[in-house]
């Protein structure tokens, strides 16, 4: 498939998402930006970083989950890693894309939050890890924790593309990001219901371009 027939798969499948949660219909717009933007950065060889805090964590964590390994499909790698890798190696990995959790960094975390000012422990680890034309996807229920703020600061600082999924305000999030994908809800749980069908879509749109 050529990369315009690509995108009209992963709208056809967009909408048939919209009609299973039509209430998220008024994310279209972000989440197709997110979608072209996160494709465009791993097309390019760059990176997707990801950070949240408590359940938002486990969410990064989850996205990164399906982006790593198959999601929906095996993703078999392409023939020319035969020679190099052998027949039992090609057999049994699934094709990947470079998403990292930044919250899975045990050692360092604790060692800045005992060492340095805690607040500010996403901010090192993208200073750290991120280069230009690398995304950090930031999710925040309420999109005004300070440690995901001044993350999206070094990110901007460092020409990263920066994403944000929160609740229906944005917070201070929604003015640190390229784009900001709001979700009709304003409580915690509810936030965090609807960001789960986000990030599936999401991951399904781009599992779909890469691997077809």
């Amino acid at each position: 498939m050529s990369a315009s027939t690509n995108v009209q798969f992963a709208n056809l499948r967009l909408q048939d998402y919209f009609n299973k949660y039509p209430s998220l219909s008024i994310c279209k717009d972000s989440i197709n930006t997110a979608f072209k933007s996160i494709v465009n950065s791993f097309s390019e060889g760059s990176k997707l970083l990801l950070c949240g805090n408590g359940g938002s964590a486990s969410d990064a964590d989850h996205i990164s989950g399906e982006l790593l390994k198959g999601f929906e499909k095996k993703r078999p790698l392409q023939s020319q890693w035969l020679s190099k890798l052998g027949v039992k190696l090609v057999n049994e990995l699934q094709g990947g894309l470079p998403a990292i959790p930044l919250a899975n960094f045990t050692s360092l975390i604790t060692a800045f939050c005992n060492d340095c000012n805690p607040e500010y422990v996403y901010a090192q680890l993208v200073w750290s890890l991120g280069c230009k034309k690398d995304i950090l996807f930031c999710i925040s229920t309420s999109g005004n924790s300070s440690n995901i703020l001044h993350a999206a600061t070094v990110a901007r600082a460092k020409g990263l593309y920066t994403i944000g999924l929160t609740g229906r305000s944005g917070g201070k999030l929604s003015k640190l990001t390229n784009v900001s994908i709001k979700v009709p809800a304003e409580i915690t749980r509810e936030i965090q219901e609807y960001h789960l069908p986000i990030y599936h879509i999401l991951c399904l749109m781009i599992e779909d371009y890469f691997f077809k």
